[in-house]
């Protein structure tokens, strides 16, 4: 990122007392006794104000979030009976504006052989004709994963309280020989091109990531390809893919079959081996069914991040209302099943973020969408602060455990800024920012905020940013420290 003398950067922070919990639905660590053991009342600290989550109990995955007839319908992972995985159904919630949220009855729950022993992610795709489809993982009684599909009952109620699976139909997709039943899941949303619908499905062979490849024409016979949209080696098994058009410059969003010379496509991974979420940006082969990334994305855990917090199992979609493609996203949090239990939830969902190709066409861009200025409410302005190495400055009149900032920092001269040394790399952002901290002094800075500050700085969150300085740019690093401080 070039910078000039003016350095003005826009952050947005939401503080948050708890996050994290490292367990996924295929790797995930069963407590029988806790599955169905719901709470009797409620923690509330540490509760959010700002992202999505239920009044209690175990959330994961963001399964199908949609737009349809001027409604947001969010489909999440979700054990209505306790605060650890256990007894997963999809849940839903609708809302107007991705803000305040009306719960329903779930939409999809194991109810036949095909998904007896699960009813895990997947993703809505809408058909010609305005007709919603989603397409998700069941687990049969052989412990086999399968694609199956579920359709509104009634087209008419405008929040499509009731979901009914086609009798005869499921499953959609049955693995193959070759295919491991045993990690084959969450169906990606579908898209359009030459006749056919597409879509992919995670899996691994060996230790290679997979994302095989699948094609209909009536959406619901479908045939496997001969290769996979793409593989790579040692990557583990592919969780949650998510395969999407964005254009080559502006934030408009894109719907998922466009396709052009303007257009770039990005493929998400979640890697089970890591618990985060990876990213490639690259080039649809249409020809050959192919996805190749850039020579500027690498495939795996050195690649690129959506979030470099806990931050899993994240889909997109695309928001024909206003045009943009939303991201949304899994925080797993760090407590303890006990401690989960004894509050009686665990998890949330990620602020919804819409994201865009940054200029250069390397990465993406987000941001949190505009909805959420809706939830500011007393308003607290600090202006023409001189920070000088050490100082801290105290922000007064805020109490609250969680905040939305909009801060600029303005740098006179960026001649002392610290050289970029060439042994370290940017492949991995974070592991530089770990490196540096936010103690160790640079040319200038590091500079930022100390978030959940006790008085006398004996704990606190850093977010700050560090400046380096290379051969033809400067480059900004926005890091934050989770690491107790005292």
């Amino acid at each position: 990122m070039a910078v000039s003398k003016l350095l003005s950067l826009t952050l947005f922070i939401t503080f948050l007392c708890a996050v994290n919990n490292g367990r996924v639905e295929a790797t995930h660590e069963i407590y029988p006794q806790f599955q169905s053991l719901s709470a009797v009342s409620v923690h509330q600290l540490h509760r959010t104000a700002f992202h999505f989550q239920p009044p209690k109990n175990w959330i994961n995955d963001p399964n199908a979030p949609m737009y349809y007839n001027g409604i947001y319908h969010f489909f999440y992972q979700y054990n209505p009976k306790g605060a650890v995985w256990g007894n997963i159904v999809w849940a839903h919630s609708v809302s107007k504006d991705m803000i305040n949220w009306k719960a329903l009855e779930p939409a999809i729950y194991p109810s036949h052989r095909f998904d007896r022993k699960g009813a895990w992610s997947g993703s809505a795709t809408i058909l010609p004709g305005n007709k919603p489809v989603i397409l998700y993982t069941g687990v049969d009684p052989n412990d086999r994963q399968v694609q199956n599909s579920a359709v509104p009952a009634n087209l008419s109620d405008p929040y499509l309280r009731k979901w009914i699976k086609p009798a005869g139909l499921n499953p959609v997709v049955d693995p193959e020989a070759g295919v491991n039943a045993s990690a084959f899941r969450d169906p990606t949303t579908a898209w359009w091109l030459s006749g056919h619908w597409r879509m992919v499905v995670g899996s691994k062979r060996n230790h290679r990531g997979m994302a095989y490849l699948y094609r209909s024409r009536d959406f619901i016979h479908w045939i496997k390809a001969k290769h996979p949209l793409h593989s790579a080696p040692r990557t583990g098994m592919w969780e949650c893919p998510d395969f999407y058009p964005i254009l080559l410059s502006g934030k408009q969003g894109l719907d998922t079959s466009v396709l052009g010379k303007q257009v770039k496509h990005i493929l998400k991974v979640s890697l089970d081996v890591t618990r985060y979420d990876y990213y490639t940006v690259g080039t649809y082969l249409t020809d050959e069914d192919r996805y190749v990334p850039d020579n500027t994305s690498i495939d795996g855990w050195a690649g690129l991040r959506y979030d470099y917090g806990n931050f899993y199992a994240s889909k997109t979609f695309f928001d024909p209302a206003k045009k943009r493609r939303i991201l949304w996203g899994w925080v797993n949090e760090s407590d303890t099943t006990s401690e989960d239990v004894r509050k009686g939830w665990a998890g949330i969902q990620a602020i919804p973020r819409i994201v865009w190709l940054d200029p250069n066409q390397r990465q993406l861009m987000q941001w949190p969408i505009q909805e959420l200025e809706t939830l500011r409410g007393t308003n607290v302005k600090m202006n023409h602060q001189m920070l000088k190495t050490g100082d801290h400055i105290e922000v007064k009149g805020i109490s609250a455990a969680q905040a939305d900032v909009d801060v600029t920092f303005y740098i006179p001269s960026l001649d002392k800024v610290e050289a970029f040394n060439l042994g370290w790399s940017l492949t991995d952002a974070q592991l530089l920012c770990a490196k540096k901290g936010s103690k160790v002094q640079g040319g200038i800075g590091p500079f930022g905020l100390l978030a959940l500050a006790s008085e006398n700085l004996e704990e606190y969150t850093p977010v700050f940013f560090r400046i380096f300085k290379s051969s033809q740019k400067h480059i900004v690093l926005l890091c934050s420290d989770a690491r107790r401080f005292d």
